[in-house]
């Protein structure tokens, strides 16, 4: 068991760039480098100071189940981390067991099987219609513009209850709140602010107006005697909403990417749309959506001994999930994007407490998205070459900003 001193240079993370030029959706060779020599391993994040990386699956699996390295120890502080954002106590993102647990039922509820399925035919006539516009404006079309962003917009904002004349609002301040570097780090606390106060505004109409929409049923929601503050409320619904559309619409556009860039892989789903589901999972292990690490770490709250190195109480931990998702030890042939693949547990949601609550919603959008796509348009292909497409730069998760195709 060995120990690193506290005074140990350690290099800088080289996974959290915001000028990535190429292969956006790449992932840096030295994630598969340091999962084979040093699972374990001192990196300097861009907030805060150095933190433990770990990126072999059955560790990263480990490290986001094991309750020694809790969200709550690092809220209001400066730990290491890839986001200038401090961690709020109230956000359920933040929080350990029980305090986790009581704000996880109720997240839960919410996106039960029955919930999820109930929104398939909004989903469907969101996306049924948005490629509607697609077709009647004619190739050459974008993508992203016109379907990724806002279908992921659109579905969230219907779900929640956020009225339409108020959606470009929301969309700029998430947009605002994504970026992973600003000239004055304040205008990302602002813009959370402004979504907060918004929310909360919109929490008291429901309150005296209650609807039939997910923000309604959150404010009459109970467990026991115990009713949600307004501020746990409000930072609870900033979270679903803004990680509910800003990963969808973002994955929906690096799927599509992925697919087309390699026209053999859209092919075959055309050919065979009933790889659909499958086909989602695989791109989901295989394209990192995440542009850094985790934006929030761990911290132990005891020591922890891992790889016979002692995690030391105090010291901050994060996991490298997309890392974890070409692990050879766990998926046979991991750089391989194999639509069929039959057995695949992959990571892309998390994995223990704060597995993503609203993973069924995300993979329902993702699979009507895909199969109206291949029915709708089965001849659809880039207008540009791959290495043109446009990437969005200097933002916590990777995307696409424009993604042109003819059909």
């Amino acid at each position: 068991m060995t120990t690193v001193e506290p005074d140990r240079a350690a290099p800088g993370c080289p996974y959290h760039s915001a000028d990535l030029t190429s292969e956006r959706l790449d992932l840096d060779p030295l994630y598969a480098e340091l999962r084979d020599r040093e699972p374990l391993a001192r990196v300097t994040m861009p907030h805060g100071g150095d933190a433990w990386l770990v990126t072999r699956y059955e560790d990263v699996r480990a490290v986001l189940a094991d309750p020694r390295l809790s969200r709550a120890a690092g809220v209001g502080k400066d730990v290491p981390r890839s986001s200038p954002l401090i961690q709020q106590p109230e956000s359920l993102l933040s929080m350990d067991p029980p305090e986790h647990t009581r704000l996880r039922r109720l997240a839960a509820k919410a996106f039960t099987k029955h919930q999820v399925d109930a929104t398939r035919p909004r989903v469907q006539g969101t996306v049924d219609l948005l490629v509607d516009r697609l077709v009647d404006a004619g190739p050459p079309a974008d993508l992203a513009v016109m379907l990724a962003w806002p279908m992921g917009i659109t579905v969230i904002c219907e779900v929640f209850g956020v009225p339409p004349e108020d959606r470009d609002r929301f969309r700029g301040w998430t947009n605002e709140m994504m970026a992973l570097t600003a000239d004055d780090p304040r205008a990302i606390e602002a813009a959370r602010a402004s979504l907060d106060g918004y929310l909360r505004e919109l929490i008291a109409r429901r309150q005296r107006d209650p609807g039939d929409d997910l923000l309604s049923q959150l404010v009459a929601a109970r467990e026991g005697e115990d009713r949600l503050t307004d501020a746990e409320l409000a930072i609870f619904a900033v979270d679903l909403l803004t990680a509910g559309h800003e990963t969808t619409a973002n994955q929906t556009g690096n799927f599509l990417y992925t697919l087309l860039s390699r026209p053999e892989l859209w092919q075959q789903v055309v050919a065979e749309p009933t790889l659909v589901p499958s086909a989602v999972e695989e791109l989901l292990r295989f394209t990192p959506l995440a542009a850094a690490v985790a934006p929030f770490s761990r911290v132990a709250v005891v020591d922890v001994e891992l790889h016979g190195q002692v995690i030391r109480a105090g010291d901050a931990v994060v996991a490298q999930n997309d890392a974890a998702n070409r692990d050879p030890a766990v998926f046979t042939d991991p750089e391989t994007i194999d639509l069929g693949r039959a057995t695949n547990p992959h990571v892309a949601f998390g994995h223990g407490p704060h597995h993503c609550p609203a993973a069924a919603l995300a993979r329902l959008e993702l699979q009507v998205m895909l199969d109206t796509l291949v029915r709708r348009l089965p001849g659809l292909r880039l207008a540009v070459p791959a290495d043109e497409v446009s990437w969005q730069r200097n933002r916590v998760m990777r995307g696409v900003r424009h993604l042109p195709v003819n059909w």
